[in-house]
């Protein structure tokens, strides 16, 4: 049974003052809408609450029940509009956020940090995904932001370039070459290869295998992987070598070794979100994003 709560309200009233005449003044209504609005309240539930003589007010059994469940009732009413008013001001909610594992050696510790601090009632809600299932997720609305690899996003949403840097040779540091501060691409051509997926992110791959190509050699892909931490790893165990985003020489993984080499491609990660009009809090992440990258950041149109 739905109840009004300014019934309850008054009935609550009521039965702390044990008086209608206090009861009236402290909701600021003379006494007879007072005694009209707890007889509709007694009609609505066909049960008597109060029990009037000319010298007091008593609770029945009813009413002393109904008395706790009202303060229940009212406390869970108040606590859903302050809910609703802090949503509608951007003061609580959810974020999803998807990422690639490269990330965690790309600032994302810093911009996690500060959506915290800024947004402490927010809850951020992370996904590492690769960045194909990240740019579906996002078009099916299953998630608000998306740090990818370069990739090509449809028209449909908008995409902010953070970092750009350079690729490394990661190699096991049992490898002949291991020890060397610089060594060519072409030296590799006889290695076995570990590719990022091509299935997960085919710009990648045709990336890394336009610089062998362009260093002379067609690579032996022996294993492929669907996150470039997994690439690393696999590295680490004797599985065979790669190119990676320089970034994850700083990932802290044992067994492998992060060499220069002399190319032109560049590893890119984004910012990703749905092209239509954002939320308020939405909006404001993003800002946040900007702010950590800094002059870097700069507004990509949506590539088809």
């Amino acid at each position: 049974m739905d109840l009004d709560p300014r019934l309850l309200r008054y009935f609550v009233a009521v039965a702390e003052e044990l008086n209608f005449s206090r009861a009236a003044r402290r909701l600021h209504i003379s006494q007879p809408p007072l005694s009209y609005a707890i007889k509709q309240l007694e009609e609505a539930i066909q049960v008597q609450l109060l029990v009037r003589t000319s010298r007091q007010v008593e609770l029945t059994a009813a009413g002393r029940v109904l008395y706790n469940e009202a303060l229940f009732l009212l406390r869970k009413n108040a606590d859903v509009q302050k809910l609703i008013q802090r949503i509608d001001a951007g003061l609580h909610g959810q974020i999803k956020i998807g990422f690639v594992g490269s990330m965690l050696y790309r600032r994302l510790s810093d911009v996690l940090k500060l959506f915290q601090k800024h947004y402490p009632d927010i809850e951020h809600v992370l996904l590492e995904l690769n960045s194909a299932e990240q740019i579906e997720l996002i078009e099916h609305g299953g998630l608000d932001l998306g740090f990818i690899h370069a990739n090509p996003v449809p028209a449909t949403m908008s995409r902010l370039d953070l970092v750009s840097e350079p690729f490394a040779i990661c190699l096991p540091d049992t490898h002949p070459l291991a020890g060397e501060a610089y060594i060519d691409l072409n030296e590799l051509a006889q290695d076995d290869f570990i590719f990022f997926s091509r299935s997960f992110s085919p710009s990648y791959y045709e990336t890394l295998l336009s610089m062998c190509l362009h260093a002379g050699f067609f690579p032996k892909v022996k294993n492929e992987a669907r996150h470039w931490l997994s690439v690393a790893s696999l590295v680490s165990q004797g599985m065979g070598v790669s190119i990676v985003p320089e970034c994850l020489s700083r990932s802290g993984l044992s067994g492998i070794r992060f060499l220069p080499f002399e190319h032109d491609h560049k590893s890119v990660c984004s910012l990703i979100w749905s092209a239509q009009p954002a939320s308020h809090i939405k909006e404001k992440h993003i800002e946040l994003v900007k702010g950590v990258y800094g002059c870097q950041a700069q507004q990509a149109s949506p590539a088809v």
